[in-house]
């Protein structure tokens, strides 16, 4: 049964990642080459989206390694699953109190209603993103060790 959990915990933080990944480096790049408003209607649409899906899944991913950590207590690996945790953990915190704010914000933007500063805004958001990937990236790697 921990062989499952580990599986489905590993998986589902590595789509996670993944879909984060993307959007940091495929997604964003691709709407903010959109001529005219496109890019900005690409990132509101994205940012309600994503924004309705990705804190059930950070928080279930969450949920899913706390479940193993204690699952696999006294079992080869605990300290990276635990350690991966605080990881997730920071991100979560990360999200709420640096990019939820921003997306909150953004998702409601037009063309005819956006701020003046709606490109500096979205350039912090992206640099916070960025920073946040990373830790979800070594989360992710540290439940992969975890494995071994």
């Amino acid at each position: 049964m921990l062989n499952a959990l580990e599986v489905v915990t590993t998986v589902v933080v590595g789509v996670m990642v993944g879909v984060e990944f993307s959007v940091a480096f495929v997604m964003n790049p691709i709407l903010n080459a959109l001529p005219e408003d496109s890019g900005q209607l690409g990132h509101a649409h994205g940012g309600r989206m994503l924004g309705a899906v990705m804190p059930v899944w950070y928080i279930g991913s969450l949920v899913l390694v706390g479940i193993w950590a204690v699952a696999g207590w006294h079992h080869h690996g605990t300290g990276l699953v635990v350690t991966a945790g605080a990881l997730l953990i920071l991100s979560v915190i990360m999200s709420l109190l640096l990019l939820v704010p921003i997306n909150n914000r953004s998702k409601t933007w037009t063309p005819d209603n956006r701020p003046a500063d709606w490109k500096q805004q979205m350039n912090r958001w992206d640099r916070f993103h960025y920073v946040r990937v990373a830790v979800i990236i070594a989360a992710f790697a540290l439940l992969v060790a975890a494995l071994t």
